[in-house]
């Protein structure tokens, strides 16, 4: 009789690669964190929302494979020190930084008005948390990334950033198509460093406070036609979303740089 082959698992595919998600608190940044631990890395998750940080920190450790790690930082991405520190910390745990995740954003609570009524106040602070914190973080890891030849940068945009915003928010669609912009030159620029940067898109999911009073603001009818734009006829889940960013993240993505891909079940706006 032959020998019975030993079943062997394999090695999980971000095995001692050390990675910083933005926006962790809920929705995408939870998913996103907790599937990288699921699949090996050490994940730094950060949000100003300590709590629900927790909770994220909790669920990573709870899927965690063998030898992943996950921790938690409170971290601003508005002010730039702490982003700074957030970097230089990590780096003096881990010893490296192999994965930039930036989700945090969202529209702050902010609902749509005529833009002659915008406040000033209003617009800016959509921008420093969707585009300036993104580039803050991209702007502290590109010297560590650059110095061991790796990196890998996804930036979470929005169909909004691609087309409009659903709901209508100026700055929203302005900051988020600015990420994508910030995505492509980064591309170029760090590119010859061995370093990619994509975006991923989502479409419109409910993961956290912000995504769920939109929808309940929507009549039925409003709700009917954003699930009929959709070719799937259906919402998408935090899980979904996250799936893109670990393509992106992942090994099998190494010659894919400047990339936005849509995960949003197939809407036609785009």
């Amino acid at each position: 009789m032959p020998a019975r082959e030993t079943a062997r698992t394999p090695a999980p595919e971000f095995a001692g690669r050390v990675a910083i998600v933005t926006g962790a608190a809920h929705g995408f940044g939870r998913a996103i964190t907790v599937e990288l631990a699921r699949r090996g890395a050490r994940v730094v998750a950060v949000d100003v929302l300590e709590d629900e940080l927790q909770e994220t920190l909790a669920l990573a450790r709870q899927a965690a494979a063998p030898g992943a790690e996950a921790r938690v930082r409170r971290v601003d991405v508005t002010r730039e020190e702490e982003v700074d520190a957030c970097v230089a910390w990590t780096v003096a745990e881990f010893g490296r930084i192999d994965v930039m995740v930036n989700n945090a954003g969202g529209v702050l609570g902010q609902v749509h008005q005529p833009v002659e009524t915008v406040a000033t106040a209003d617009w800016a602070a959509i921008f420093q948390v969707n585009l300036f914190g993104a580039f803050y973080f991209i702007r502290a890891v590109a010297p560590h990334m650059k110095r061991q030849n790796y990196g890998r940068i996804v930036n979470v945009s929005s169909g909004a950033g691609r087309s409009f915003s659903l709901t209508g928010i100026q700055a929203y669609a302005s900051a988020k198509a600015g990420q994508i912009g910030l995505t492509r030159q980064m591309a170029r620029e760090l590119g010859p460093y061995g370093i990619t940067v994509n975006n991923v898109a989502p479409g419109f999911v409910r993961c956290n406070p912000n995504t769920e009073k939109q929808w309940q603001a929507m009549d039925e009818q409003a709700r009917q036609s954003l699930l009929h734009s959709i070719a799937m006829h259906r919402l998408g889940t935090p899980e979904e979303i996250a799936y893109g960013v670990l393509f992106f993240a992942s090994e099998q993505a190494s010659y894919i740089n400047g990339q936005i891909i849509s995960v949003d079940g197939g809407q036609h706006m785009h």
